[in-house]
């Protein structure tokens, strides 16, 4: 169980929460950038409120109140203070976890599960990609800083308008290029395209693409099959599904993942070699 120690907005639609509690001691995080945990919410309507047990929820309430999960990644642990923190994406009344980071207060109670984890980019690497939308900034801000100094890493991450950028940094050779949907739905991502414009560097890449699910399938097939990056050196996997809440997008995974698959078994485009086709804001090594 954790509470909230503070909140505060990192732009219109990004909130921080900050977090702590006697379970969180010892939070076993460190050896992955996109460290993630599993936030419980009781369901709109329901009896029963934090802190529950959610062994005696599924045993004693229809499966309509059972509690919901919703998956996030650590933003920050700082043992020294007990505190860990997380960043949320809300775009007003929908969803469970954004209204609820909307409305936080200090005090209030958040039951979670995990730590889990997969990735963290390798030291081994020449250079590295790394794209999403903004429900992956916090794992992308994370792997950021893990990169070697001086080693490229090219970034390209899809928000709304400008509003939404907050300032990123690392040790290596940044070249970050941030994308703005504007009036464009969201579930047609610029992404793909932006990644089959750019003219990759010499060397072995290790790319990190997740996001909405549609987007990271065609950017990982681009990846593989246009562009020969081994699939060992790529962690591709959709954080959620356009018009899908999470449990729908959980249902839907293994087919996804089985989809994926299938797409890498066709017959490979013709290699690209074409050049750059967005801005890009270069941040020097530190």
């Amino acid at each position: 169980m954790t509470e909230v120690v503070r909140t505060h907005p990192l732009t219109p639609h990004m909130i921080r929460v900050v977090l702590t509690g006697e379970e969180l001691r010892g939070f076993p995080v460190g050896q992955f950038s996109d460290h993630y945990v599993k936030l419980q919410f009781p369901p709109p309507g329901a009896d029963y409120e934090t802190p529950f047990d959610p062994a005696v929820v599924k045993a004693t309430q229809p499966k309509a109140r059972w509690f919901r999960q919703r998956t996030y990644t650590v933003c920050d642990w700082n043992p020294g203070e007990n505190q860990l923190t997380i960043d949320f994406v809300h775009h007003g009344g929908a969803g469970l976890a954004g209204p609820w980071a909307a409305n936080a207060k200090t005090g209030d109670l958040l039951q979670m599960v995990g730590p889990g984890g997969d990735y963290s980019p390798s030291p081994d690497a020449d250079w590295h990609l790394l794209a999403g939308d903004e429900a992956v900034i916090p794992a992308i801000s994370v792997a950021l800083g893990r990169i070697p100094k001086g080693v490229p890493v090219h970034v390209f991450i899809e928000v709304d308008d400008e509003s939404e950028e907050i300032p990123l940094e690392s040790p290596g050779n940044l070249r970050l290029t941030w994308i703005h949907r504007g009036e464009s739905s969201r579930e047609s991502s610029q992404i793909p395209k932006a990644i089959s414009g750019l003219e990759f560097p010499e060397g072995e890449v290790h790319a990190f693409v997740h996001g909405e699910a549609g987007m990271v399938r065609e950017v990982r097939k681009h990846l593989v099959l246009e562009r020969d990056v081994p699939k060992e050196n790529l962690s591709a996997t959709g954080y959620w599904k356009y018009s899908r809440t999470e449990e729908g997008w959980r249902e839907d995974k293994p087919e996804w993942k089985r989809q994926a698959e299938k797409d890498l078994l066709t017959e490979a485009a013709p290699k690209v070699t074409t050049s750059k086709s967005h801005s890009e804001t270069d941040i020097s090594s530190r």
